[in-house]
């Protein structure tokens, strides 16, 4: 537990203290995915976090968080020098559109000094592209998602997890986060194995929760590798504590932030 340490919530701040986060996610299939990510990052501490998606995901989100800001992606870019942070991926589809507003938005940002989180349908697109990523990115795969990046078999990478999080690593010059049953942190010097979590994390939208995580960590500041490390333990350990009152069976991916605040309670004071 002494491994983790949350980022220091000064008083003498305001929301702007706390980052601002960009959240390109979500479309007409997929708009809770936009919401989790975005509820996340809120949930971990980020300040601000705008979604920027299309009409329909926006109504809908709205309506469930009205804490977010919202905007329709082509008023984003005019505002992206606002912004600490940039998340793009859960849920964004993999059409024509998505893979324009992706390569924009990774151009845009290759030589800013702003973390860049890519999760889901990002990684996807990512997958059909040679495209330079910004410096700190976190890249935030499953293992089939990784074997679409490394034109490999999923078999190869199931049976080499290690070995394939470092090759991406490497391939992409990013943080890698492979997500299993015991979820892979590296970069290209560093290795960590996160041993928390359970099969209740196995459910449709638990990753956008994290990749929202990750970037709520981010935007407070927390370097990126251990914005990582510490995201993904939050994560799992919200998810055992989930468990431990709704079993691994009943537990949904929205369940898992409302489980936050007592998984960064332990960090705090014990």
């Amino acid at each position: 537990m002494s491994d983790y340490k949350m980022p220091i919530r000064e008083q003498e701040s305001n929301k702007g203290t706390f980052g601002k986060i960009l959240n390109v996610a979500g479309c007409d299939n997929y708009i809770g995915a936009a919401y989790l990510s975005t509820y996340s990052a809120y949930k971990v501490g980020a300040g601000y976090v705008a979604l920027a998606s299309d009409t329909n995901v926006i109504k809908s989100v709205s309506q469930m968080l009205p804490e977010a800001v919202y905007m329709e992606v082509p008023y984003a870019y005019r505002r992206l020098n606002d912004f600490s942070v940039v998340l793009i991926g859960c849920g964004i589809g993999t059409g024509f559109a998505a893979k324009n507003n992706f390569k924009f938005l990774i151009n845009y940002f290759r030589d800013k000094d702003v973390p860049v989180v890519i999760d889901a349908d990002g990684l996807n697109i990512l997958s059909q592209m040679n495209i330079q990523l910004p410096q700190n990115t976190i890249i935030t795969p499953h293992p089939m998602e990784a074997a679409r990046l490394l034109v490999k078999d999923i078999d190869e990478v199931l049976s080499d997890l290690e070995g394939s999080a470092m090759e991406l690593c490497e391939k992409y010059n990013c943080i890698t986060v492979l997500k299993t049953h015991r979820t892979i942190i590296c970069d290209k010097s560093n290795m960590f194995i996160n041993e928390h979590g359970n099969s209740a994390l196995a459910k449709a939208g638990t990753g956008d929760v994290l990749a929202g995580i990750i970037s709520g960590l981010l935007a407070q500041k927390v370097e990126p590798f251990e914005a990582a490390k510490l995201g993904v333990y939050l994560h799992s350990r919200s998810g055992d504590i989930a468990s431990e009152d709704l079993t691994e069976y009943s537990v949904m991916a929205s369940d898992i932030p409302k489980y936050l605040p007592k998984a960064i309670k332990e960090i705090l004071y014990n």
